[in-house]
């Protein structure tokens, strides 16, 4: 019989009949909009051409207020378990000392929503809280494979956005990344080249994975020519993080094989990555794209000049005589470097969610700006800042302090662990959760989160300790014992 609270409908009460079920279809779906809505609303500025930043918060809003909800039945009806309490505590810790960095901060307005064109104040990481609860509290593997399902079918948007940029050159802000060098580097619908780089790690990664383990062959035909589309276009971001990305899909789907116990044959999928990227390696050396004429990487300039400067106004245009935007080594190292000058002078609350470039400023220049003028004319004239370091761990101390450095790592290290258990009897679903967090974690050393990718992290990062429940089998029947016969005398 349904449970009712003083004599109301069962409608009315769907809370309290809930079933594990029908919660893990409801968060499946929540989880589907923390990874689409945001890409979704990028898709309005890409194609108009206009900088309407503001779409892309409101699509990580919508997700995240979805997944609010869901994550408040999940802590009502108990879901989480007590293993997974610890990381979501430390996360909750992280959110809280980040509250205590707003209120330290140089504008509390951008701590809370996050500058514009980012969208990843405070508010942005009470989201992520979210999604990694509704994802931590799924009970059946169904869930799981949904958001597998998904990741392909979001790597296939952003690729077909991404290849139109590349071939045509339109609806990207990428075209050039300087103003000789048209290379028509491919963003797809997550802001930045290297961002989609990071989105693709995953999506290739997880493709490989379910191409191996799935069963009809329609369905491996899928996820291999996902992995094969997505492996092509993020070549097309020259970035440094998308030739680790290939390589660590390639590793994670080769342990996989291992791992899951798969065919030994299973091992020539990884062709799908490999021969799609050395194509278009080919297509650039042979001049096909834009005006160059050979593969390079073009990190500095890509995050440095063709998004944070010219993109959104985040950051000032680059010093050459401070850095070499062409030797991707000094970017990274340039940008830890003063980071972790930042994290000496900011070390407990750093300088606020989303204002690295703060404590940078040094001049409002001869552009007739004041202290009045709207942020981002201050933060242009200011050259040589930075709005971004490529290292989550760094970027996390400098801005919200040492202290949510501790609590993210906090998060990891469990989830890490628990995830890994998880693979000793576990589904494929589950190991393919846990490589995907594994993967995620590391690429944070070289990448920053960002309201394309974060989403996705934070959602299969809660699917690895997500405990499953044993699905029912058959009792066999046993045959009732005979009874000894008595002899009638």
């Amino acid at each position: 019989m349904a449970k009712e609270i003083f004599h109301t409908s069962e409608k009315s009460n769907f809370i309290l009949n809930l079933t594990e079920e029908k919660y893990s279809k409801l968060a499946s779906f929540g989880l589907l909009t923390a990874l689409f809505t945001t890409s979704l609303a990028t898709a309005v500025p890409v194609i108009v051409h206009d900088s309407l930043h503001e779409l892309s918060a409101a699509g990580l809003a919508i997700s995240g207020v979805i997944c609010m909800i869901l994550a408040l039945i999940a802590l009502i009806k108990k879901y989480v378990s007590g293993k997974l309490v610890f990381p979501v505590c430390a996360f909750a810790a992280m959110l809280l000392w980040g509250v205590v960095s707003l209120i330290n901060s140089y504008d509390v307005g951008i701590s809370f929503y996050g500058y514009n064109g980012r969208g990843e104040g405070l508010l942005a990481l009470v989201f992520y809280l979210c999604f990694f609860i509704t994802a931590a509290s799924i009970k059946r593997e169904k869930a799981l494979k949904t958001v597998i399902y998904g990741l392909a079918g979001l790597g296939l948007l952003n690729s077909v956005f991404g290849l139109i940029q590349v071939f045509t050159g339109k609806i990207s802000n990428y075209r050039m990344v300087s103003i000789e060098i048209q290379p028509n580097a491919a963003s797809g619908l997550s802001q930045s080249p290297l961002f989609l780089a990071m989105v693709l790690t995953l999506v290739i990664t997880s493709s490989l994975i379910a191409a191996v383990s799935v069963e009809g062959k329609a369905r491996k035909t899928f996820f291999l020519a996902t992995a094969a589309i997505c492996s092509f276009t993020m070549m097309f971001t020259y970035s440094f993080i998308g030739i680790c990305g290939a390589v660590f899909a390639v590793i994670a789907a080769a342990a996989a094989i291992f791992r899951l116990k798969a065919a030994k044959a299973w091992l020539a999928s990884v062709l799908a990555v490999i021969v799609p990227a050395a194509a278009a390696v080919c297509l650039v050396q042979a001049g096909l794209i834009g005006n160059i004429s050979s593969y390079r990487l073009y990190d500095g300039r890509i995050l440095w000049f063709a998004d944070s400067y010219y993109r959104i106004s985040a950051s000032g245009e680059p010093d050459p005589t401070l850095v070499d935007l062409d030797d991707t080594y000094d970017v990274y190292y340039t940008l830890n470097r003063k980071a972790m000058n930042i994290i000496g002078t900011h070390p407990l609350t750093g300088t606020g969610p989303e204002q690295l470039v703060f404590p940078q400023l040094y001049t409002f220049g001869d552009s007739g700006a004041d202290e009045n003028s709207p942020i981002a004319d201050i933060v242009m004239v200011n050259k040589g800042t930075f709005d971004k370091v490529y290292n989550e761990y760094l970027y996390t101390a400098a801005t919200r302090g040492i202290p949510s450095l501790i609590a993210l790592i906090a998060v990891l290290v469990p989830v890490l662990w628990v995830g890994a258990k998880r693979t000793k009897k576990g589904t494929w679903a589950q190991t393919c959760m846990f490589i995907l967090t594994l993967g995620g974690a590391l690429i944070f050393f070289i990448g920053c989160s960002n309201t394309a990718f974060s989403p996705i992290f934070w959602s299969v990062a809660g699917c690895s300790i997500a405990q499953l429940a044993v699905p029912a089998k058959e009792k066999e029947a046993v045959p009732a014992e005979e009874k000894p016969q008595t002899k009638k005398k």
